[in-house]
């Protein structure tokens, strides 16, 4: 399908004190700052029903990663043999879509504060889901 194209609109932004992608934690368990999730007014609905204690997953846009970018060596590391993106976590994929678990802090209003975001500053949030049980 090269060549169809989707539009995606982002439904927010993430707020962290996370700034540059190459000092950020490569997941959100290894270090990651709370952070919030801040919507748009229009999104305040689809809110709703969400409670400190959730584990959501966070869908973002990664506006920073290489979109040419095919195969690379895991997390770095040149000592691993190159692999596939879609055998990776790597950033840089053909569509930059992150996924990250995290547990929701807090609902003010439309933020929800979160913790193990690893999503740098300004990320744009594509989606929220719930963690259905026995999701990992």
């Amino acid at each position: 399908m090269t060549g169809t194209e989707h539009l995606l609109y982002p439904v927010g932004r993430v707020e962290s004190p996370l700034t540059d992608p190459a000092a950020a934690p490569k997941q959100g368990d290894e270090g990651a700052p709370e952070a919030w999730l801040v919507f748009d007014a229009a999104y305040a609905r689809a809110l709703d029903g969400l409670r400190p204690g959730a584990d959501v997953l966070v869908l973002t846009w990664l506006d920073r990663a290489r979109r040419d970018v095919l195969a690379v060596h895991p997390r770095g590391d040149v000592s691993r043999p190159e692999t596939g993106v879609f055998a990776t976590r790597s950033p840089h994929r053909p569509n930059p879509v992150g996924l990250h678990r995290v547990r929701v802090l807090a609902v003010d209003g439309v933020r929800l504060r979160v913790a193990d975001l690893e999503a740098v500053d300004g990320t744009p949030v594509l989606d929220v889901k719930p963690v259905l049980d026995g999701e990992r």
